[in-house]
């Protein structure tokens, strides 16, 4: 069960993980940028964290999954230690991107709020992580990753909710709302059941 779980959040990370090429091969006015205001699109401040966020968010995404299975982190150390130094420096810059692009969120104060607070733990979770790890801190230093990874993976949670309560409630405005929180508190509650069990050694 836990190889399939494995495989499926792999799966849908890889998938995601890619999602930026889509402002490529795609018209803006069709993809996310067309609910924003003309006015914020021609915000060149705005323009560059939204890209950065998108880009190196999907960057985290694409490496942070491998860093997972006592298997490969045994026998890749070194390669490890590198794919944790580009997932982390991927997590910052796609945070701190994230906060300031979470103020101006679809929705409002509700919705904002729920993205600048997980731009704030991504940020936080995964700075810790590495100060841990410096440390010599195993343990913590997994945990935090879990936590940290958790939040990448709201990326693909909120891709998947979304569409989900939007046919559900037949209002996309509210539910976006809600998204902005589910993508990624369950998400925290599943890393503390998984650190639950790093801690007891299962």
């Amino acid at each position: 069960m836990k190889k399939l779980l494995f495989v499926i959040m792999s799966a849908f990370a890889l998938l995601i993980g890619i999602y930026p090429l889509i402002y490529v091969f795609v018209e803006h006015r069709h993809t996310f940028l067309g609910s924003k205001s003309s006015e914020l699109l021609q915000s060149l401040i705005w323009k560059t964290a939204f890209f950065a966020h998108v880009i190196f968010g999907g960057l985290a995404l694409l490496t942070g999954w491998r860093q997972f299975g006592n298997s490969f982190r045994n026998k890749y150390i070194r390669l490890h230690k590198s794919i944790g130094k580009v997932y982390a420096i991927a997590v910052i810059i796609s945070s701190v991107s994230g906060m300031y692009i979470g103020i101006y969120a679809n929705g409002g104060l509700i919705s904002a709020t729920g993205f600048v607070c997980l731009a704030l733990i991504w940020l936080v979770t995964t700075v810790l992580a590495v100060v841990h790890i410096r440390k010599g801190n195993i343990i913590p230093h997994q945990q935090l990753m879990v936590y940290s990874y958790a939040c990448t993976f709201a990326a693909v949670t909120l891709r998947l909710w979304f569409p989900l309560l939007k046919d559900l409630t037949h209002d996309p405005a509210n539910s976006y709302l809600v998204v902005a929180w589910l993508c990624w508190v369950p998400n925290i509650l599943v890393a503390y059941c998984i650190n639950r069990n790093l801690r007891t050694g299962n």
